[in-house]
């Protein structure tokens, strides 16, 4: 009786070294394991909403055309300006607002996507902790037997959660010879620690992630940020920092950034490419002419006819611009749409030179984004 009461008490000890290396082990994981939920969370949502949603489909520029849609859609002048002034920070915010509309509506999106990421993560956890008794319980070395099952264990962990073995040393000095109890010992524990995780992922929301999937999505349609220096329309090219001058397909009116013509308060309606385009450019050199002149605030100040923008010195010479006398009907609408707005914003006048057009007037804003979604 003596040597089974012996036996029960060192069985017992056994197990609670071992429940307790379970625990401890367990603790370690479960910061990485948060970690790893959020981070595959972020990903799995751009990438869904990259495949179901016509925004995110495509290129910088379609979600710009998207965008754009937005803007006359809400007809609020105040995002047009944010729009128009810092571009780079409403597509940022633009895209935050399309994130938080997929994930955070009655159906529960981001706490669907948060479950599937644990439960993924949790079963290859599970499967880590198999594996790795496998390897090493029909080992004969009992003393290194934990450090080898955590060798292992980390090593199937590598591409899943991000739990170095170093973090490891200060438990594995327990005792722990069954390795086949610590298997279901980590099982129930894991257990636990899920039940835990998915009752504070409840009430998580898009602060909880240290990289939320809108940034993940705002690099994604990156590129170069670069205005023109006439109409504030952004180049085209979708490498920050490229090779090459910045250009793109289609330029703006020129009040969009507030110019007039010389001396007067009149705003300018044309598009640069199309006074780069303009046959009339000589009379306009050094200000001689009321026309087809831009004032430059870099390094060389003056007056320079728009066919020799470039000689003006950065940020003109930095930019391609082709000539070409179109201009998009989207902007057309706005002009019309906006002209009180845009005349007390820019303090000045749509008169002489730039008086709209009647045939501006009758664009309607569907035919302007019809036009706009069919380049």
């Amino acid at each position: 009786i003596e040597d089974f009461f012996q036996c029960f008490l060192i069985s017992c000890q056994g197990a609670t070294s071992i429940t307790t290396f379970a625990v401890s082990l367990c603790d370690k994981i479960e910061p990485a394991l948060r970690q790893a939920v959020f981070e595959r969370t972020a990903k799995d949502i751009a990438e869904d909403m990259k495949s179901k949603l016509p925004d995110f489909r495509g290129n910088r520029a379609n979600l710009e055309v998207c965008i754009l849609r937005y803007l006359a859609e809400q007809e609020n002048f105040e995002y047009f300006k944010q729009y128009l002034r810092t571009p780079k920070q409403f597509f940022r915010s633009y895209i935050e607002r399309r994130v938080r509309s997929h994930c955070l509506d009655e159906s529960r999106r981001l706490q669907k996507f948060l479950e599937s990421s644990l439960n993924l993560l949790y079963r290859s956890i599970l499967s880590a902790v198999s594996l790795s008794t496998q390897i090493v319980k029909d080992r004969k070395d009992r003393k290194e037997k934990i450090s080898l099952w955590l060798d292992e264990f980390c090593r199937e962990l590598t591409e899943v959660i991000n739990l170095p073995r170093s973090d490891l040393n200060g438990i594995e000095h327990q005792e722990v010879t069954d390795i086949e109890f610590l298997s279901s010992a980590m099982a129930e524990t894991l257990d636990d620690l899920r039940d835990r995780l998915m009752k504070e992922m409840a009430d998580a929301d898009l602060s909880s992630f240290s990289r939320p999937p809108h940034t993940i999505l705002a690099e994604h349609f990156s590129g170069c940020w670069e205005q023109c220096p006439f109409c504030g329309a952004l180049c085209a090219n979708t490498m920050l920092n490229h090779n090459g001058d910045h250009q793109l397909v289609f330029h703006r009116p020129q009040v969009l950034t507030g110019r007039t013509w010389f001396r007067t308060n009149h705003l300018v309606i044309n598009t640069c490419s199309s006074s780069v385009a303009a046959n009339d450019w000589q009379l306009g050199l050094f200000g001689s002419s009321l026309f087809k002149t831009y004032r430059n605030s870099g390094p060389l100040h003056g007056w320079f006819p728009y066919k020799i923008y470039r000689k003006a010195g950065p940020p003109y010479s930095t930019w391609n611009i082709l000539p070409d006398s179109s201009m998009q009907a989207y902007w057309k609408w706005f002009v019309s749409r906006f002209r009180t707005q845009l005349e007390a914003l820019y303090n000045g006048k749509f008169e002489g030179k730039g008086e709209i057009p009647d045939s501006w007037q009758r664009i309607t804003k569907q035919e302007a984004l019809s036009e706009l979604e069919q380049r």
